[in-house]
């Protein structure tokens, strides 16, 4: 019998950041910054993420993971879940 188990947070391949020097913000360890580099995701989101400022080349902290990602941009804090935090590409500072 099979217990319920939650998915998997999605997690960046273990030389991603070594290749590219980029990893998802959803790989990344509570209280790191970060740069923004690239968004993977529709362009309507991508338009909301920037107009919250979360645009490219914007450093932000990662204040925690769990339950859900909770971003410092700007001295504001802002939630983000798990899959949105995937399609966000970005690189230690």
């Amino acid at each position: 019998m099979k217990k319920n188990v939650p998915p998997a947070r999605p997690e960046a391949p273990l030389d991603c950041c070594e290749i590219t020097g980029m990893c998802p913000l959803s790989a990344v360890n509570a209280g790191t910054v970060v740069c923004i580099k690239q968004h993977l995701a529709q362009p309507s989101v991508i338009d909301r993420l920037r107009e919250l400022g979360l645009g490219e080349q914007q450093r932000i902290r990662l204040v925690s993971q769990h339950p859900s990602l909770i971003c410092q941009v700007c001295n504001t804090r802002i939630a983000l879940s798990p899959e949105l935090a995937a399609a966000i590409l970005v690189e230690p500072v």
